[in-house]
C-alpha cells in the first residue's frame, strides 16, 4: 500500500469525549470548537443539564454519578471533567475508595475502565499547594495506576483570550502506550483582552438580570472593581460575590480587608450576560434556570476560549499519536 493510500485512510480525526460533571459545557463547547465530539455528558444539576441540551448533540445524562452504570458510558478517545479535592485525607492510609473522595473516584475508575487515549481534568489553584503537595502527587499517582501519565499545568485564563485572571489547574493525562513524552500549551498571548472589548457588543442589562443582593463583609473585604482596560477579577460561581462593572465607581480602602465604594457614579455588578462574555461563551448563549442558578453555572465553567486552548495541544498531540498507530496498523507493523 502507498504512502498515499495510507494518507488517504488516516484523515484528521474528530475525537470522541464523555464529560462529568460537565455544568453548561464551558469546557466540553471549547473542545467542540477544536474537532472533538462530545456523545455523553453529565451533571447531577439540572438547569446546567438543560442548557448542555440547548448548545450540544451530546446525550445529557441529569444526576448524581455515583447512581449511573458505567456500563451506560459509551467509549471514548478522551474523558473530560473536574472533580473535588476535599476528602483527602493526609493524616492517615490514603484510599482511592474513601468515600469522601466519591466524585474523584469516579473520574478515576471511568479513566480505568473504559482507557481512553487521554484525559483533562481542571481544578483549582490551590490542588498544588493542599496538604504540602501530597495531594496532587496522590493524584498523579492513582492515574499512574491506571496507565496513564499526567501533565499538571497551572495557567492563567487571561493569557489565552479570556478578559479575566483566573488561574486553574488543568491536568492532562495521556495513556502510557501512546508515548507521550511532553505536553505544552499553547504559548501565552501578549496581547490580554480587556473587558471594554469583551463587552462592547453588551446590551445595557435590565433590573432582572443583575444580583442586587446586600454587599456582604466578605464582599467588602477587597477591591472588587476593575477598569474597562483592566481584565476582569475572577468570575465567581455565587451571584453576590460577581465583580462590579468597570463603569462603578473605584473602590476606596479604608482599612485593612475593608473597603468602601466611591461616591462618584452608579455602583453595581455584572450582569449574567456581561458574566458569560467575560467567561466568553458565545453571545447570545440561552442559559436555563432563575438568575442565581444561571450565575453559578457561568461562574462554574471553564472559559471556553480556555478550553479551546487545551483542545488544539491535545488534538495535537493525538492526531500525530493516533495516525502513527494507524499507520502501523495498515501496514502490519502492530
Amino acid at each position: 500500500m502507498s504512502v498515499i493510500d495510507i494518507n488517504e485512510m488516516l484523515t484528521t480525526k474528530h475525537f470522541s469525549a464523555v464529560s462529568l460533571f460537565a455544568g453548561a459545557g464551558g469546557l466540553d463547547l471549547g473542545f467542540e470548537n477544536r474537532g472533538f465530539n462530545i456523545i455523553w455528558a453529565n451533571d447531577i444539576d439540572e438547569d446546567a443539564c438543560k442548557t448542555h441540551r440547548i448548545w450540544s448533540n451530546a446525550k445529557v445524562v441529569q444526576g448524581d454519578i455515583g447512581r449511573i452504570d458505567f456500563e451506560d458510558i459509551p467509549r471514548s478517545d478522551i474523558v473530560l471533567g473536574g472533580f473535588p479535592c476535599q476528602g483527602f485525607s493526609l493524616a492517615g492510609p490514603r484510599k482511592i475508595d474513601d468515600k469522601r473522595n466519591k466524585l474523584y473516584r469516579y473520574f478515576v475508575k471511568l479513566v480505568g475502565a473504559n482507557h481512553p487515549y487521554a484525559f483533562v481534568a481542571e481544578n483549582v489553584k490551590g490542588i498544588l499547594t493542599l496538604g504540602g503537595g501530597n495531594v496532587i502527587e496522590a493524584i498523579i499517582e492513582d492515574f499512574s495506576q491506571k496507565g496513564y501519565t499526567v501533565y499538571p499545568k497551572l495557567v492563567n485564563a487571561a493569557d489565552y483570550n479570556v478578559p479575566q485572571d483566573r488561574w486553574r489547574v488543568i491536568m492532562v493525562g495521556f495513556r502510557k502506550d501512546l508515548n507521550v513524552s511532553s505536553f505544552e500549551m499553547p504559548k501565552p498571548n501578549e496581547y490580554k483582552v480587556k473587558l471594554i472589548d469583551a463587552l462592547k457588543n453588551i446590551h445595557n442589562p435590565n433590573y432582572k438580570d443583575i444580583c442586587h443582593a446586600s454587599y456582604s463583609s466578605r464582599f467588602m473585604s477587597r477591591n472588587r472593581k476593575r477598569g474597562w482596560n483592566q481584565v476582569s477579577y475572577t468570575i465567581p460561581a455565587m451571584a453576590k460575590q460577581v465583580p462590579l462593572h468597570p463603569s462603578s465607581p473605584d473602590m476606596v480602602k479604608i482599612g485593612e480587608d475593608k473597603w468602601r465604594f466611591g461616591n462618584n457614579g452608579k455602583t453595581r455588578r455584572l450582569s449574567w450576560q456581561e458574566c458569560a462574555a467575560i467567561q466568553t461563551f458565545p453571545p447570545n448563549m440561552e442559559f436555563a434556570g432563575n438568575l442565581t442558578s444561571k450565575y453559578k453555572q457561568i461562574g462554574n465553567a471553564v472559559p471556553v476560549k480556555l478550553a479551546e486552548a487545551i483542545a488544539s495541544s491535545i488534538f495535537d498531540v493525538l492526531n500525530a499519536c493516533v495516525h502513527l498507530e494507524g499507520a502501523q496498523e495498515v501496514l502490519g507493523v502492530k
